[in-house]
């Protein structure tokens, strides 16, 4: 073949550049060296990762962030299989991404051979589409159906494999990307508005759900113009964060803790249920709805999912902004603001106080939230990993911009916040960008340190060590007293961090921190800090949420 003749892998990224891919996150291997090559030589910044899984985590929060699909590439067998997790947990967390891999030749895919697995049998499962490319006219339409499920409401991963040797096949020059169609936000149905408003004028003490999907879809602004003109109060999930401002007199906080929290009694009185771009993933409705008895408003792009204690009475299937600006026009009933909220909101902000003022050591979880909403601004972009730092900073932090606060919520996966705040600073280079991860978590995906640093990718790590999986620690001494096989020790953190030539933070009083925190936010390069947390608060927390009763 000549030297200067177009291949499969040039095709490939030209069709990645037509989708307006930015950045591939991956690691190269023997049978996708032309692709490597083909991206390298493009207007597409390739990132080199250290581990295909984190590769996987950047492509994630990166499509999350800019809802483009995040791309993430790896060879085949062992390559491939690491970028399964990632992918997962974008389709669980409804987020645009497309993971692309070698594959064995079809000279001997359908037979045993080094290397080869069915890899697309493993993606199907977890993806919304997953196929092989087996010849090169198949490209330019596979490329773009990929990008269109990925990038679709519901959002979620799509999986090409390309054996090597069609990687390596002539690509004639009539095969061209093909064109990028948008479609636009559909109109609400008149007949579901009237219906929805219908309900909503018989409500006693309707409230609002807000969940992912308000996030993605930018409606915020709707959704305030919603809870202001009808007097709703309004309850995000964890996912939804940020898309009702927490300091708003109608904001209830999030939903989604392990038990009864002050937000639940805000449901407890409630009869209606708003449900806005709401997925049941994001928490199990039984906790809101545990009699089934409530009648809910299902608003989102896509019906809802069949569960007992989610009996949706209206469903409007449309853009949601234009629906809850539709559904306020309809409603003839304001709602006067309960007591409650006023009370759930007292509550959340007087915990957080007390932890502010709380100088004990180790420090308290209350006080390193308190800090980390001190240190960072507005539109400041924090990623909490999955364990116990996540329920504290669900809880507790003050988000008021949507996709500010960033967790794992459908499948809840460790170890991807170091990495996700990689993608999540490319995607936001304005924004500064802390990862607040377990010490757990943090040895799972620290290689990826050198990978920020190489790619002068700066950003903040706040470790909260504990020295034990804090969140499973929690979960058993609530559920048989005691801990079993939780406990673990660790390296010093600091000098961890300077050996990969990072700057290493280590806090030895509670009023390091902040200063720590700030500090590091704005060194233009990768810090760690390494912060001890004391977890007794965990059972106190918990003890105390028990002896809270209704009416609220």
């Amino acid at each position: 073949m000549a030297e200067d003749q177009r291949r499969v892998a040039d095709l490939l990224v030209r069709c990645l550049e037509n989708e307006g891919v930015t950045c591939v996150f991956g690691i190269p291997g023997e049978e996708n060296i032309l692709f490597t090559d083909a991206l390298v030589r493009s207007s597409i910044r390739y990132l080199l990762v250290r581990h295909e899984q984190a590769a996987s985590f950047m492509a994630e929060i990166f499509g999350r962030l800019t809802g483009r699909a995040g791309v993430c590439s790896a060879t085949l067998g062992p390559g491939a299989i690491n970028l399964l997790l990632g992918t997962a947990d974008a389709t669980t967390n409804s987020t645009p991404v497309v993971a692309i891999s070698a594959q064995v030749g079809l000279s001997r895919i359908y037979k045993e051979s080094h290397q080869s697995v069915d890899l697309v049998s493993m993606f199907s499962p977890v993806t919304k589409w997953a196929a092989l490319v087996l010849t090169p006219g198949a490209v330019p339409e596979m490329v773009r159906k990929a990008f269109k499920l990925a990038q679709t409401e519901r959002p979620g991963a799509v999986y090409l494999a390309v054996p090597e040797n069609i990687e390596a096949m002539a690509a004639p020059e009539e095969l061209t990307p093909l064109d990028v169609n948008i479609p636009r936000p559909d109109e609400p149905s008149p007949s579901q508005i009237k219906r929805a408003a219908a309900v909503l004028n018989g409500a006693r003490h309707p409230i609002v759900l807000a969940g992912h999907g308000a996030a993605r879809t930018g409606a915020a602004a709707a959704l305030q113009r919603f809870s202001e003109q009808l007097g709703v109060p309004v309850a995000t999930t964890f996912h939804g964060k940020g898309v009702f401002p927490d300091d708003h007199p109608h904001a209830l906080g999030a939903v989604g803790f392990m038990s009864h929290d002050y937000v639940n009694f805000g449901f407890d009185e409630a009869d209606v249920i708003i449900s806005v771009g709401y997925e049941l993933q994001e928490f199990d409705p039984v906790r809101i709805n545990p009699g089934g008895d409530k009648r809910i408003l299902h608003l989102s792009r896509f019906p809802a999912e069949v569960d007992a204690h989610y009996d949706v009475e209206v469903g409007v299937q449309a853009d949601l902004s234009r629906t809850l600006d539709a559904l306020a026009g309809a409603t003839t009933r304001q709602f006067a603001m309960g007591s409650s909220g006023e009370r759930i909101r007292r509550l959340l902000a007087d915990e957080l106080a007390r932890g502010a003022a709380d100088d004990s050591f180790p420090l308290k979880p209350q006080r390193i939230v308190s800090d980390t909403r001190a240190a960072l601004d507005r539109s400041d972009i924090v990623l909490a990993d999955t364990g116990a730092v996540k329920m504290w900073m669900a809880r507790l932090y003050p988000t008021y911009e949507p996709n500010t606060c960033l967790f794992s919520n459908g499948l809840s996966t460790m170890a991807f916040a170091l990495p996700g705040a990689i993608g999540a600073k490319l995607a936001a280079p304005e924004r500064r960008v802390l990862a607040a991860v377990g010490d757990g978590a943090f040895l799972m995906n620290s290689q990826e340190i050198e990978t920020a640093l190489r790619e002068r990718v700066p950003m903040t790590v706040l470790i909260w060590q504990d020295d034990a999986y804090g969140l499973i620690k929690w979960k058993m001494d609530l559920e048989i007293g005691h801990d079993v096989a939780v406990r673990f020790s660790n390296p010093d953190f600091v000098a961890y961090a300077e050996s990969f030539g990072a700057r290493g933070y280590r806090v030895s009083s509670a009023g390091d921190l902040l200063p720590a925190l700030t500090e590091a936010l704005v060194c233009d390069t990768v810090a760690v800090i390494a912060c001890p947390v004391d977890y007794d608060e965990n059972m106190r927390l918990t003890d105390a949420l028990g002896q809270l009763s209704g009416p609220f």
